[in-house]
């Protein structure tokens, strides 16, 4: 699924690229309506998450443009404004939802999936690793038609090597795509975390998927 994303400040553009990103989704980001529009003119997206307050052209005339042009992809609006006239007057203009910063990712990944459940239907977005199944949709995984039962940032570390099979990740570019940023503490992290994983996707098994390779880090084999 290819998300576009229309959003001025750099430091959200970016956060929200990343998490997007290891959740599973394919990405673009654009600074302004009016960049955000050109790519619609070349480019097939699934949905489009816009803040509304941007130069060149602010979400709302972004919006109107598109429903002239008559594209039906659905529009989640991402703002500050959160009164109820900013809600309304944003739905009225064909806007699929809208959700207020700050907000929880875990909400913006579910308004994601409702918009384009009710536009397209459902869709999946699966990942596999020899008999190991993960989903990026549902926030689940099985193996050999087991599910299991994971804690968020072992599914998010499981993803991220699912989504990299047969790519060695270094700790710290793991620590980077789990975190958003490269920190020497949270590097240190990942190696508890892969022992957790281990455990749940490796013991009961005689065949291995996830390895350490010394020396560089950490892959899962597919």
């Amino acid at each position: 699924m290819k998300i576009l994303i229309a959003e001025d400040d750099p430091a959200i553009s970016t956060v929200l690229k990343k998490r997007l990103q290891f959740a599973g989704y394919d990405v673009l980001a654009v600074e302004n309506g009016s960049d955000a529009l050109d790519a619609l003119e070349t480019e097939d997206f699934d949905i489009l998450i816009s803040d509304i307050m941007m130069p060149q052209m602010d979400g709302h005339e972004l919006l109107k443009r598109i429903r002239e042009r008559k594209k039906d992809i659905p529009v989640l609006f991402l703002t500050a404004k959160d009164s109820s006239a900013d809600i309304v007057e944003g739905l009225d203009m064909g806007a699929d939802d809208y959700i207020v910063k700050p907000f929880e990712f875990s909400e913006l990944l579910a308004r994601i999936r409702l918009a384009t459940r009710r536009r397209y239907g459902s869709r999946e977005n699966r990942y596999t690793a020899g008999d190991l199944v993960v989903d990026a949709m549902t926030h689940k995984a099985e193996r050999a038609g087991k599910e299991i039962v994971l804690s968020k940032k072992e599914f998010d570390l499981l993803l991220i090597l699912v989504q990299n099979k047969n790519i060695v990740l270094s700790k710290e570019r793991i620590a980077e795509l789990l975190y958003g940023w490269n920190d020497e503490t949270e590097s240190n992290t990942i190696a508890v975390y892969i022992n957790f994983l281990r455990r749940k996707v490796d013991d009961d098994f005689d065949e291995k998927l996830i390895e350490t390779v010394r020396g560089f880090g950490y892959t899962i084999k597919g």
